[in-house]
C-alpha cells in the first residue's frame, strides 16, 4: 500500500470517527476543528496541505511558487430581512432561502482576494463545526519562473485566467453558476447562468 493511499485511508477514518486501537479519530479531528477555530483571521497560509494526496490530485507541487491557505467561511443563508412593503405571504418570508453561491466557491473567494499576486488553482474540505466550514485553497504565483516553467501548470499564468476565482472559472465556481450539468437536459444551460431562459439552475 503506497503513502498516498495509507493517508488516505488515515484521514477517512478521522472523518469518519472509526474506533481503533492504535488511535482515537474523533479526538483528532476534533482538535483540529478546535485549532481552526481560533485562528484571528478568516485566511492564513499555512506551511503545508494538512490532505496531501488530495492536495496533488487538485494541482499542488511542493515548489517555490504553490501556496496553501486555510480559509474559514461561516454557514448559513445569510441575512434575509422581510419586505417593508405589501407582499402575499408566500413571497414574504425569509426561510427557505440559500446563498447564490457555494461555500467553498466562497471561500476560494476569499482567497484569491487575499493573495491578489496569486490564482486559485483548487480547493478541498478540510472540517467543519456548528459555525463555519473550513477548507485549504491551493493557489499558484503568477509571477514565478517555477510555475511559468511548468508545463502542467503554466496555462494558469495567461490574461483569460485572471481572477479566475473571483469570476467563477473554478470547478466550484462553475458548479454555482450550473455548468456542471452535462448530457440529456443541459442542452441550454451554457454560456452562462442567466442563458435561455435561466435553464442553468
Amino acid at each position: 500500500m503506497s503513502l498516498s493511499k495509507q493517508i488516505k485511508a488515515t484521514l477517512q477514518n478521522e472523518r469518519k470517527g472509526t474506533k481503533s486501537k492504535d488511535y482515537k479519530y474523533a479526538e483528532l479531528f476534533r482538535k483540529n476543528v478546535l485549532e481552526q477555530r481560533q485562528l484571528d483571521a478568516a485566511v492564513i497560509r499555512i506551511e503545508k496541505p494538512s490532505n496531501l494526496p488530495r492536495a496533488h490530485a487538485l494541482g499542488y507541487k511542493a515548489k517555490q511558487g504553490y501556496v496553501i491557505a486555510l480559509t474559514r467561511v461561516r454557514k448559513g443563508s445569510g441575512l434575509h430581512r422581510r419586505p417593508a412593503r405589501g407582499r402575499r405571504p408566500k413571497r414574504m418570508g425569509v426561510k427557505k432561502l440559500t446563498r447564490r453561491t457555494g461555500r467553498k466557491a466562497m471561500g476560494e473567494r476569499k482567497a484569491g482576494q487575499k493573495f491578489p499576486n496569486c490564482e486559485v488553482l483548487n480547493s478541498y474540505w478540510v472540517g467543519e463545526d456548528g459555525k463555519s466550514t473550513y477548507y485549504e485553497v491551493i493557489l499558484a504565483d503568477t509571477a514565478s519562473m517555477t510555475v511559468r516553467s511548468d508545463k502542467e501548470r503554466n496555462w494558469v499564468v495567461f490574461n483569460k485566467h485572471t481572477n479566475r476565482a473571483e469570476r467563477g472559472l473554478t470547478s466550484a465556481g462553475r458548479k454555482s453558476r450550473g455548468l456542471h450539468k452535462k448530457g440529456r437536459g443541459a442542452e441550454k444551460i451554457r454560456p452562462s447562468n442567466r442563458a435561455k431562459g435561466r435553464k442553468a439552475k
